[in-house]
């Protein structure tokens, strides 16, 4: 569901109205009165909720969903549950997006979400240490004892936890922080996810309306990015640490007490379980689980799942055994056979 602490929501409008107002009013076998409150993924849908379904992937969240309504490809159509609406299109994202457009609007997605007057003004717990030219936006939330850097922006709506320390120039938007969070200088959190549609021809944008959850004891290095989830939550779980110049994708879900080198880049969906380890400069394809204890060795380059436990090395990486075997061979083959 869409936090409307930093996206304000425009409706709610009817289904046969949002259809039509795109000049798609022909998807509708009969005319509806559903009126669309919101927008939320598959498996956190309730009613009133538009949700989307245009790959196989989301097959058993489609069957579970609560969603009143669903776009959804001509393949999924029968899984579409009883009392859903399903509208069915061959390419169901692209106007997924244009609908959300509609109920977000672009102007209330503005950097830092500036000129929310319908948030309440900010509130700041004893304590609190703010820096030269912080700047604090409505609705933010800041706990005991929490010290802030020069010339940070605290994005509308946001909320730090109490004992934090966030670094001079970053900017916080869509997110909330837990306690004892240590944010280092530079740091860009909640920042637009890199969603497009039409690759390569109109590079169609698709709407960024997530949030970045931040639990306790976690640290972001310096001039790292996390972005905020196109939908749901991009998460970093309890004591994780992550070092400087680390991008984290949109709807990444990192576990608990993990450890992220410097220059690794994860790709938006990963999955990384609790208590990973990954080297300097990993990255990932995204959309794949790296598993619970595994060790990704630097300049690794994940591109599929991986079970608990896995030690991977090499681009694409492959378990470290095989890695080796296949260096040790090479190696013997560039000598030639001796005579």
């Amino acid at each position: 569901m869409v936090d409307t602490r930093f996206h304000r929501f425009a409706g709610p409008f009817p289904i046969e109205q949002i259809l039509a107002g795109l000049g798609r009013g022909d998807l509708l076998a009969q005319p509806s009165e559903l009126l669309i409150t919101g927008a939320a993924e598959l498996e956190l849908a309730g009613e009133g909720d538009l949700a989307l379904a245009a790959h196989s992937d989301y097959s058993e969240d489609l069957r579970k969903t609560a969603a009143s309504a669903v776009l959804v490809t001509p393949a999924l159509r029968d899984l579409v549950p009883a009392g859903c609406l399903a509208i069915v299109l061959d390419k169901p994202h692209p106007l997924f997006a244009a609908i959300l457009d509609q109920l977000y609007p672009d102007d209330t997605r503005a950097l830092l979400a500036a000129g929310r007057d319908d948030l309440p003004e900010p509130l700041i717990e004893r304590d609190v240490m703010l820096g030269a030219n912080v700047v604090i936006g409505r609705g933010v939330e800041i706990g005991r004892g929490t010290v802030i850097g020069a010339n940070t922006v605290i994005g509308a709506g946001v909320t730090i936890g109490r004992n934090c320390v966030i670094g001079a120039n970053c900017s916080l938007d869509c997110a909330h922080l837990g306690n004892e969070v240590v944010v280092h200088p530079g740091v860009r959190i909640g920042t637009e996810g890199f969603g497009w549609l039409d690759h390569g021809r109109t590079n169609r944008k698709v709407p960024q309306l997530g949030r970045v959850l931040v639990q306790d004891r976690v640290e972001i290095g310096a001039n790292s990015t996390i972005d905020r989830g196109a939908l749901g939550d991009t998460m970093i779980g309890e004591g994780t640490k992550i070092d400087n110049l680390v991008q984290i994708g949109h709807n990444c879900r990192i576990g608990r007490n993990c450890l992220i080198a410097a220059m690794s880049g994860l790709a938006g969906s990963t999955i990384v379980e609790d208590s990973v380890l990954m080297g300097g400069g990993s990255g990932t394809a995204g959309h794949m689980t790296i598993g619970r204890g595994s060790v990704v060795h630097g300049r690794a380059a994940v591109t599929k799942d991986w079970p608990a436990g896995s030690k991977l090395a090499g681009a694409p990486a492959q378990d470290i055994r095989d890695f080796w075997r296949e260096i040790a061979i090479m190696r013997k083959l560039s000598k030639g056979e001796k005579r």
